[in-house]
């Protein structure tokens, strides 16, 4: 079996598993969101007729899309979430504080798990070795009741990825290509497993760009094997219990990729997809409006740390608005103590509060007719950040930094420091 069947199967008593087999799977963690939660709440108290979840210790309610609260109904929203959470004497209830995804992987996931949450990028944990995937509200109240959900076993595609990191290129360019090439359906309930020395030369935080991103291409999990900078990690995190599991040496994987990242050059996806992903150069001086920063794709310390040495002792163009949020509370705080938020703000940039910001436009950066943004974010579809007559650009942090100086599309390697 390779490493996906493996955790299924210790999950579902199975000794064995193959690809296509329904399986019924035990959950080690569930996790939704304040944009998901009150409709799990209703199943799970109206049609589910539930009383109590499986374990109050394993369902963890975060409040990250629409906080601080920008509306009335987001307010009643989140007075829902803490009052099923006293109810239920859910212990672990965070309330603008980060990104459920970041905080997910900063407090409760380690390697072998199988985790849901009711949210498309929960394949972000597949960074640190966990089997994670999103699912809709409705599975997510059966999750809190039985503590299980059923899963069909995937296809399993590896991709090799070699050679030399370039300077100005990051993992955000690696996925996009890898998006672009496999396309928004090319790998839909697929598990993509991330292997080779590029990969194991990334650090954690670029790790989970890879794993986050995978759902724009349709896949149900993404995997990157556990080494010693995942240890390092979790140790960090207080965390040192958990299983790693590896291939067999037969293991099978319907397809192999490989991608030689020595000659990959910064990438931008383009308007209204993920999929439509070409070199940087084609929009080259391309004039923008907004630059966003954050989100559960490249709102980590380490993306906050490029963007600064870019920005150090410059300043953001006049005309465009420079949005930065940490991912979570405790980026934000290192990043304060490092000296990296005085330079951001020095700069000209805005801080937000931890959370997903203008990811999709919940709390802030909201565009307007006509208006262009450029966003480290996951997804770029048409009105998710405002106007659905604006148009959303997706980048790594060093270009959307170098993009702030000049206003305009920007090659990193022309201004990295």
């Amino acid at each position: 079996m390779n490493v996906i069947e493996k955790i299924l199967a210790a999950h579902s008593c199975e000794a064995e598993l193959h690809p296509g087999k329904i399986v019924d799977v035990s959950l080690d963690a569930v996790m939704a969101n304040d944009a998901t939660a009150c409709l799990a709440i209703d199943i799970f108290k109206e049609q589910i007729g539930a009383e109590r979840v499986f374990d109050p210790e394993k369902v963890i309610l975060i409040m990250d899309h629409y906080t601080p609260s920008s509306s009335i109904a987001a307010a009643d929203s989140h007075n829902k979430m803490r009052d099923f959470a006293k109810e239920q004497g859910l212990p672990y209830v965070y309330d603008g504080v980060g990104v459920c995804h970041q905080l997910m992987m900063e407090h409760h996931v380690v390697p072998g798990q199988v985790v849901i949450g009711a949210d498309s990028h929960t394949c972000s944990y597949g960074a640190l070795g966990v089997l994670a995937t999103g699912m809709g509200s409705t599975d997510v109240a059966v999750a809190w009741s039985q503590g299980r959900i059923w899963m069909k076993v995937p296809e399993g595609i590896s991709i090799h990825v070699t050679g030399k990191w370039p300077k100005g290129v990051y993992a955000k360019d690696l996925i996009l290509r890898i998006v672009g090439d496999l396309t928004a359906g090319g790998a839909t309930y697929r598990a993509i497993c991330f292997k080779g020395a590029a990969i194991e030369a990334l650090g954690m935080a670029e790790r989970m760009t890879l794993a986050n991103m995978v759902i724009e291409a349709g896949a149900k999990f993404a995997y990157i094997q556990p080494d010693e900078k995942t240890r390092a990690y979790l140790e960090q995190m207080d965390r040192q219990e958990y299983l790693v599991y590896e291939d067999d040496e037969d293991a099978v994987y319907e397809q192999t990729l490989d991608f030689d990242i020595g000659h990959l050059e910064p990438q931008i996806a383009y308007p209204h997809s993920v999929d439509n992903v070409k070199d940087l150069f084609e929009f080259k001086g391309l004039p923008l409006n907004e630059l966003f920063l954050g989100a559960c794709t490249n709102g980590r310390y380490e993306d906050l740390e490029v963007a600064a040495s870019v920005l150090k002792g410059r300043k953001v163009a006049k005309g465009v608005r420079f949005l930065i949020t940490p991912a979570s509370t405790n980026v934000y705080l290192r990043a304060v103590k490092s000296g990296l938020i005085s330079v951001l703000v020095e700069s000209g940039a805005m801080i937000g509060t931890p959370g997903c910001s203008a990811c999709f436009g919940g709390t802030g950066g909201i565009l307007g007719k006509n208006e262009r943004l450029l966003s480290t974010a996951n997804r770029n579809f048409r009105g998710r950040v405002g106007s659905p007559e604006s148009e959303i650009y997706l980048a790594s942090p060093a270009t959307v930094a170098a993009s702030a100086l000049t206003g305009c599309i920007t090659d990193p390697r022309e201004v990295l420091q």
